[in-house]
């Protein structure tokens, strides 16, 4: 699950708008705590 959530949080960077890179940023954060957790 975590995995889903960095790869999503990557493809959401992708798209120009400004929130999506805040969520974008959020979602991986979250993954990547996740996985080291």
């Amino acid at each position: 699950m975590a995995i889903l959530s960095i790869i999503f949080g990557i493809l959401v960077i992708m798209n120009p708008a400004f929130l999506a890179w805040i969520v974008g940023l959020y979602l991986i954060v979250t993954g990547v705590l996740s996985l080291m957790g």
